[in-house]
C-alpha cells in the first residue's frame, strides 16, 4: 500500500543528509531544463501542458518539461525516493495534506521565500488569497510551498430537488438548522434519492467545520507552533455535529456513502438533494449533470458564530525540490516559472479552464474583467467564501505530520459511530487517542 510508503517517507527526507547517486547537471549550453513532477490527468494535465509550453515559449533561458508521476500519493513517494538517491525533480507538485511532511523535509526542499532570496525573482505572498497563502506559509508569513491548485468545499444542492420539496431554488440554507430542516423537507417529499451526502468526510465536515466556526482542529495553532500539536476534534462543538449527523443518518437524511471522493456519482447523477464536495466538481456538474443544479457556501452554526470565517483550501502546491549539483541557473528557472504561474493572465486561465480557484487576487481580479462570474454565475463563491471574514490561527489551514492518516482514523471511528457500535462522543474521544500516537510517531521521527 503506497500510503504507508507515504508516511514514513517525509521522515526519511528530512533524516537523509548525503544522497546516494548524484544528479545530472544542467546542459553547459542552451536552455536550462526544469522537471516538474505532477498528478494531473485529462483536461487537467492538458491546461498544465499549456501553461508549461507557453512560459517555453515566452523566454529562451529555460524549458519546463511537465511529466505525470500518478496520484498525488504516486507523487509524493515518488518524490521521496528521487531525493533519496539524489535524482529529485526541480518542482514537485505536493497535495495540501502532505504540507506539514514536505517542511519536516530539512534540506529537501527550498522554501519559496528562500527561492526568491536566493535567485532575486519577486515571489510576493501579499499576492495571494490570504487563506491559500496562509496553508502553504509559515507562522510569521514567509511561503514555503508555492500555491498552484486550490480547491475548497461548498455545498452542491439540486434546484430541481428543492422545487419538488417545496423549497426556494434560490435560496438554499445558510445554517445547519436550516439545512436539517431543507433534508427533511426532501425526506417528506421524496424529492430526491438521498436527502443530503458528503464527500472527503473529514475534510469537509471537521477540517473546514472548524475553520469556518473559528475552533481549533488541533493545538499549537492547528500545528502551525510546533510539532507537539493534539488534536481537540472531541470539543463539545466538534461533538454536536458529529451528534447532528447521526441523528440525520438515523432518521434517514443523511446517507454516509463513503471515504474521499466515493459518493461523488451521487452528486452529479441527481440522487441527492443537497452534497457537500469540492468546488472542483463544477467541470463535472457542468459536462454531465441532467439536473438543475446550485452552489453555496457552507453552512455553519449560529448557535457556535455568529459570522462563519473563511473555508480553507484542498488541491495541491509546487515545491522546490533540492539535489546534488543543482546550479543557481536552475533555482532561477523554477523561480521564474513560479512567478510565471503568478501572473494574471496565467492564473485565470488556470482557474477557468481547471475549476480551481485563482491563487491569486490579480487573477481573481483578472477573471472578474474577463466577465468570467457573468457568464459563469456562482463560479466566484468559493473565491469569496475562502476571502470572507479574516483568517484566523484557525482558519488559515493545518500543519500536521501524517495528516493523510488521521483522516483515515477521524473517518473509521465516525463510520463505527454511524454503524452504532459508539456514541459521539465516544468517537471523536478514540479519533483524538489514536491521531495523537500518530503524532508523536511523527514526532519522535523527525527530531530523530
Amino acid at each position: 500500500m503506497k500510503r504507508r510508503t507515504l508516511l514514513a517517507g517525509s521522515a526519511a527526507l528530512a533524516a537523509t543528509a548525503t544522497p546516494l547517486v548524484a544528479s545530472i547537471p544542467a546542459e553547459a549550453a542552451g536552455p536550462t531544463k526544469i522537471v516538474l513532477w505532477h498528478a494531473m490527468t485529462a483536461l487537467l494535465a492538458d491546461s498544465l501542458n499549456t501553461l508549461c509550453t507557453r512560459f517555453n515559449a515566452a523566454q529562451t533561458a529555460y524549458v519546463v518539461t511537465p511529466v505525470y508521476k500518478g496520484g498525488y500519493p504516486d507523487v509524493m513517494t515518488a518524490t521521496i525516493a528521487a531525493f533519496r538517491a539524489g535524482q529529485a525533480p526541480h518542482i514537485a507538485q505536493i497535495f495540501e495534506v502532505g504540507t506539514g511532511s514536505m517542511l519536516a523535509a530539512g534540506k529537501a526542499i527550498k522554501e519559496v521565500w528562500q527561492l526568491s532570496k536566493e535567485t532575486g525573482v519577486k515571489l510576493d505572498p501579499k499576492n495571494y488569497i490570504p487563506s491559500v497563502r496562509g496553508y502553504y506559509g509559515l507562522a510569521d508569513g514567509r511561503m514555503a510551498g508555492m500555491p498552484f491548485n486550490s480547491s475548497t468545499a461548498v455545498m452542491w444542492y439540486s434546484k430541481d430537488a428543492f422545487e419538488k420539496a417545496g423549497l426556494d431554488p434560490e435560496k438554499p440554507p445558510a445554517t445547519w438548522p436550516e439545512v436539517v430542516a431543507a433534508a427533511r423537507a426532501i425526506k417528506e417529499k421524496n424529492a430526491a434519492d438521498i436527502p443530503m451526502i458528503t464527500s472527503w468526510p473529514s475534510w469537509i465536515q471537521f477540517e473546514q467545520y472548524s475553520a469556518l466556526h473559528n475552533i481549533p482542529f488541533a493545538s499549537e495553532a492547528d500545528g502551525f507552533d510546533g510539532l507537539g500539536a493534539k488534536l481537540e476534534v472531541n470539543s463539545k462543538a466538534h461533538v454536536k455535529h458529529v451528534q447532528r449527523l447521526l441523528d440525520m443518518s438515523k432518521e434517514g437524511t443523511f446517507k454516509y456513502a463513503g471515504r474521499d471522493n466515493i459518493p461523488d456519482p451521487l452528486l452529479v447523477g441527481g440522487k441527492a438533494g443537497i452534497a457537500f464536495n469540492s468546488s472542483g466538481m463544477r467541470g463535472d456538474l457542468t459536462k454531465s449533470a441532467k439536473f438543475k443544479w446550485g452552489e453555496a457556501y457552507l453552512p455553519y452554526d449560529p448557535a457556535i458564530i455568529k459570522t462563519p470565517l473563511n473555508s480553507i483550501i484542498g488541491g495541491a502546491a509546487l515545491w522546490s525540490m533540492t539535489a546534488p549539483h543543482r546550479t543557481e541557473a536552475e533555482y532561477k528557472g523554477v523561480a521564474e516559472f513560479f512567478a510565471f504561474l503568478a501572473q494574471p493572465q496565467n492564473d485565470a486561465f488556470w482557474h477557468q479552464k481547471t475549476g480551481y480557484v485563482p491563487v491569486t487576487l490579480a487573477g481573481f481580479a483578472e477573471s472578474q474583467k474577463d466577465g468570467f462570474y457573468k457568464a459563469n454565475p456562482g463560479a466566484d463563491l468559493p473565491v469569496k467564501q475562502l476571502e470572507r471574514g479574516h483568517v484566523t490561527k484557525y482558519s488559515r489551514g493545518l500543519r500536521l505530520g501524517r495528516l493523510p492518516e488521521i483522516r483515515n482514523i477521524i473517518e473509521e471511528e465516525l463510520e463505527k459511530a454511524l454503524q452504532g457500535q459508539q456514541n459521539a462522543q465516544t468517537a471523536m474521544d478514540n479519533a483524538v487517542e489514536r491521531s495523537n500516537k500518530v503524532l508523536r510517531a511523527f514526532q519522535r521521527a523527525v527530531k530523530a
